[in-house]
């Protein structure tokens, strides 16, 4: 009777599924950001629409988060006027295969269609949103907060895009309600991206940042942030990345051709690691 029942066992521990071990899962060792204010997708100048020629050059940067700004979401009456306007808004376009994920943040708009800001992320987007930061009634501005998971440990990454305005008036406003946003909606022990176009010319945004713990990669590597304006010549240093909770690992100017026709701005690019 013993051996009978022995049998039984051993035939239904023959019939259990063998136990499969859990995914391992790696971290990625680094991330790499890229930011350009593009120009609506033309060159320096004006001199040409060079929306097919910019995402060739994003693609090969290899960055795995793209922020972006001065992104066409629509524009009639371009669509008309060149053969190669892609049907899609310009973020979708420059997305493509390459970065999965996206979202856009409108800011204005007008008879012929709108911009605003963009990201691009090989990384899941949780949740994104759009926070009006306009001061005035003629420069509509907004931070595009997203929230990226990373694989592994379902760590989240926070990536803020800006773009500031053209009055200091404005870009103190923007700063402080920056500042505020960082305070009480990113968790204190997040790791944080802030990127775009600062418009801070005259260099008056410093460490106003230091507030919330962010660091401008270059400022912490070379003393001061980059020059990226104009892009044939840059002398100003309008274009910025923050990073908290972040190792900084390299920080670069994308000055060469083929950026310094792609856009009146040239961009910047890190990497930075966990």
């Amino acid at each position: 009777m013993r051996a009978a029942t022995d049998s039984v066992r051993m035939d239904i521990e023959r019939l259990q599924p063998p136990v499969q071990p859990e995914p391992v899962v790696e971290l990625p060792a680094s991330l790499r950001i890229l930011t350009i204010n593009m120009h609506k997708g033309f060159g320096f100048l004006n001199r040409g629409f060079v929306l097919h020629e910019l995402r060739e050059a994003v693609r090969a940067s290899g960055a795995d988060v793209v922020f972006l700004q001065e992104v066409l979401g629509a524009h009639r009456r371009h669509a008309s006027r060149y053969a190669n306007w892609p049907d899609q808004p310009q973020y979708e376009f420059l997305a493509d295969s390459m970065w999965p994920q996206f979202a856009y943040g409108r800011n204005a708009v007008y008879p012929q269609g709108d911009h605003g800001n963009a990201l691009l992320s090989k990384y899941p987007i949780l949740q994104h949103g759009n926070i009006d930061v306009s001061v005035g009634r003629h420069e509509r501005r907004g931070l595009l907060h997203c929230a990226l998971t990373l694989p592994g440990a379902g760590i989240v990454v926070h990536a803020i895009c800006v773009h500031l305005g053209l009055r200091e008036r404005q870009r103190r406003s923007q700063i402080g309600s920056l500042i505020d946003y960082v305070a009480t909606s990113v968790p204190l022990d997040a790791p944080v991206i802030v990127a775009g176009d600062f418009n801070d010319w005259r260099g008056r945004i410093g460490d106003t940042l230091d507030e919330v713990g962010l660091r401008e990669v270059f400022a912490a590597r070379e003393r001061s942030p980059a020059r990226t304006f104009p892009a044939r010549w840059p002398l100003l240093r309008l274009d910025r990345i923050y990073v908290r909770g972040l190792h900084i690992e390299e920080a670069a100017v994308l000055d060469t051709r083929p950026w310094s026709h792609l856009s009146d701005h040239v961009p910047l690019v890190a990497q930075v690691r966990l």
